[in-house]
């Protein structure tokens, strides 16, 4: 009697015993850490923003200021452009280049749909005679012998 009461165990108190006394098999299980039915997301209302109603064409207003004050920014872009003066991407990229050709503006990073140009520090003119001094190359027609 002695020994069958030593080997056997004492009945198992539920309260305050180990770790994981009071919590059932289902809530010990990983998989069922989520806990019951989940409530269904509701689509949330997306946000409205207003319509850009920019110029396909440039009127004379926009022009003056296209040509006043875009080659005094610092960061000149199609997308500056079209937000600043709200023209359209298309008509903002026809426009730098016109700048381009012009000499107000610089180019300074060109990329299959990025461009990126800069205020011009000099005029046109000036810019041509500093590549023509810069390069030691002259074609034989201007070349003079002495």
């Amino acid at each position: 009697m002695v020994l069958r009461s030593v080997l056997s165990q004492p009945p198992k108190d539920a309260k305050g015993k180990g770790k994981d006394s009071g919590k059932s098999k289902k809530d010990k299980d990983p998989a069922n850490k989520s806990g019951g039915k989940a409530k269904k997301k509701k689509w949330s209302k997306g946000k409205v923003r207003d319509k850009l109603n920019n110029l396909v064409l440039f009127d004379k207003a926009t022009y003056e200021k296209l040509n006043k004050e875009v080659p005094n920014y610092k960061l000149i872009t199609p997308a500056v452009v079209s937000e600043r003066l709200k023209i359209r991407g298309s008509l903002a990229r026809a426009a730098l280049q016109e700048l381009l050709s012009k000499g107000m503006i610089k180019l300074v990073s060109k990329h299959r749909s990025q461009v990126i140009y800069t205020r011009n520090t000099k005029g046109p003119e000036e810019e041509e005679d500093e590549r023509a001094e810069a390069s030691p190359w002259r074609h034989p027609a201007e070349h003079v012998y002495t």
